[in-house]
């Protein structure tokens, strides 16, 4: 006999997202991670629009936005001479449709923290020192081994246990792709001496190649970032040979080859991957902890209807919405990364990547809007903020006194277009609002 639950693999930014999502719908589940302690680094620093839209459902945006900051300026120096220059992420004011139309720095450690604490709040917790060591599955259910020695039985199991993902490699899936860069890279999170914090200093000249030193939003850290051969003698000698100034700490460190490479699989029976485990992005464009979060909120309420006797082919879905959206993004960040180019425009933000060609998606196009289309903010016919009401695990219906309405997903994103009088939307409740045809079409909301 299998318990209901969900085992969930991995505690970075996907496994907790995913955990959130489970635990505000009352879905059992457990959260297990290899790693004794909580992540300590800065790796995925960038958070983009769309990832704050879904933490702002999930109930942390406050805590996100009071932890981070704005990209600061770059200011190239060589010799004696700086030059400060725009921003990676230069500043956008709100709009009506995209309230959060910044890319947010926050270093990944405090990322995780928030979200379990969150998590905590919601009456869970992580079960650190726990690895999976092997599992199988049949049609009932996954029969998983710990690294504890004890056995878990559950219906579903997620991957979410990154680039080395053990449950990946148990269900004989491979990452293909290619590397993008030859050589290795290092990033480290140090404190240093008399540095100004207001810029993010690049040296193009320093020996071996380029030093960029960022400074961590909240912290007295700043995110070194070089290939390693730069700092063969050590971190510490290249900083101070490259900038004259002197390294105090050096709080983390790691080395990474940049890489795109995705699974050709997202589902195998009653196993799922999602984030590094089924792709890995080079850092260029600050996609991959972005494309994780938004692949748990993408399976949760799935998982979460399932999990309550709803149909199995729901989660069909996940790979057929998921896949072609991380292939999209590697191909971003690919050219990101060979281009050096610090113009992002729109192209980051993730904000207009859809699902329209998903099988659940299904009427008409009203206005700009598509089905499977994200559903921007607006202001209804009360003076309130949709958003406001989308937040929480129900869906929602959008009814016009003149005909057309739309039904909107648990996860942000446009069900249908046309009539549409549902109760309950896959399993959730669904929340009827009422506003004017005009309000709802308005200007390209996109």
């Amino acid at each position: 006999m299998h318990d209901n639950i969900v085992l969930i693999v991995g505690a970075g930014p996907t496994g907790l997202t995913l955990a959130v999502d489970l635990a505000r719908r009352g879905t059992p589940f457990r959260l297990i991670e290899a790693a004794p302690t909580p992540f300590e680094g800065s790796r995925g620093k960038g958070i983009q629009p769309r990832t704050l839209e879904i933490f702002d459902d999930l109930g942390i945006i406050e805590p996100i936005l009071a932890a981070g900051a704005l990209y600061p300026k770059f200011r190239t120096h060589a010799g004696p001479f700086s030059l400060r220059a725009g921003s990676l992420a230069p500043f956008r004011p709100p709009t009506e449709s995209v309230p959060y139309p910044n890319v947010w720095m926050l270093p990944q450690s405090r990322t995780e923290a928030i979200l379990r604490e969150r998590l905590c709040a919601l009456g869970a917790v992580v079960e650190f020192g726990k690895a999976l060591t092997t599992f199988t599955q049949n049609e009932r259910g996954v029969d998983a081994t710990l690294s504890t020695g004890e056995n878990v039985r559950c219906d579903l199991l997620v991957g979410a246990d990154g680039g080395r993902s053990g449950v990946r490699r148990t269900l004989g899936l491979r990452l293909e792709g290619e590397t993008v860069e030859e050589k290795t890279m290092i990033v480290a999170d140090l404190e240093i001496e008399d540095l100004d914090r207001r810029d993010w200093h690049l040296w193009p000249f320093a020996k071996g190649g380029m030093i960029a030193l960022c400074p961590l939003p909240n912290t007295s850290l700043f995110q070194f970032t070089a290939k390693a051969e730069t700092a063969k003698a050590g971190i510490e000698d290249a900083v101070r040979r490259a900038t004259g100034h002197r390294v105090a700490r050096i709080a983390w460190s790691s080395t990474y080859q940049p890489a795109v490479r995705m699974v050709d699989r997202y589902r195998v029976g009653r196993a799922f991957l999602a984030g590094d485990a089924a792709h890995m992005h080079p850092p260029a464009g600050g996609q991959g902890l972005n494309t994780g979060v938004q692949d748990a909120y993408n399976l949760g309420w799935k998982l979460a209807h399932v999990m309550r006797g709803g149909p199995d082919s729901l989660l069909d879905t996940y790979e057929a919405e998921r896949l072609p959206v991380a292939a999209v993004v590697l191909g971003l960040s690919k050219r990101l990364h060979q281009t050096r180019s610090i113009k992002r425009g729109d192209a980051t933000n993730l904000l207009a990547l859809n699902y329209r060609a998903s099988p659940l998606s299904s009427g008409a196009a009203l206005g700009t809007l598509h089905p499977g289309d994200r559903m921007p903010d607006l202001q209804l016919d009360d003076g309130g903020r949709l958003f406001d009401r989308l937040r929480g695990p129900h869906a929602t219906e959008l009814v016009t006194p003149e005909g057309p309405g739309i039904l909107i997903r648990p996860d942000g994103y446009i069900a249908h277009i046309g009539a549409t009088r549902c109760d309950e939307y896959a399993g959730a409740p669904t929340h009827r609002l009422h506003l004017s045809l005009e309000r709802l079409i308005g200007e390209d909301r996109r």
